[in-house]
């Protein structure tokens, strides 16, 4: 038997297929119904609105919409925090602008990277024959 603390409220449980204890699950469940009710009936709702309105942190409400809890296909106003700079999207973890900063970084750390090493085996070359030069005359 898998043993574990919750991570919600620190207790102990019995992990099975569930990160989180039955109690906490249960508390879990009972902010997805009022989240889901009150889009049913506000679907204009921004998710600060939703927030407000539920009690329910903008943290957990994004994590109903990446499992799929809560569409936001029939919500036209609902957008989620990116996971890096906050700004508003409705698809994916993080923005366009993010996501071109990243790419632009790992291209440079791969140039970076290329550079290190075509330097360090130019310096292994000339390193080799140092000492051919005092054997030539001999």
């Amino acid at each position: 038997m898998n043993l574990d603390n919750c991570p919600r409220c620190g207790k102990l449980f019995a992990k099975n297929f569930r990160d989180v204890c039955q109690t906490c699950m249960r508390d879990i469940d009972k902010e997805y119904e009022l989240c889901a009710n009150y889009l049913r009936e506000f679907k204009g709702s921004i998710i600060t609105e939703v927030a407000d309105a539920t009690g329910v942190s903008i943290k957990q409400i994004t994590k109903f919409i990446r499992e799929g809890r809560i569409s936001i296909m029939n919500a036209p106003n609902m957008s989620y925090p990116c996971e890096s700079c906050g700004t508003l999207i409705r698809e994916s973890h993080i923005c366009d602008t993010c996501r071109q900063r990243i790419e632009k970084d790992k291209k440079q750390m791969f140039q970076d990277m290329a550079k290190k090493e075509e330097l360090k085996s130019s310096n292994n070359q000339s390193g080799i024959y140092k000492g051919l030069n005092r054997y030539k005359d001999k």
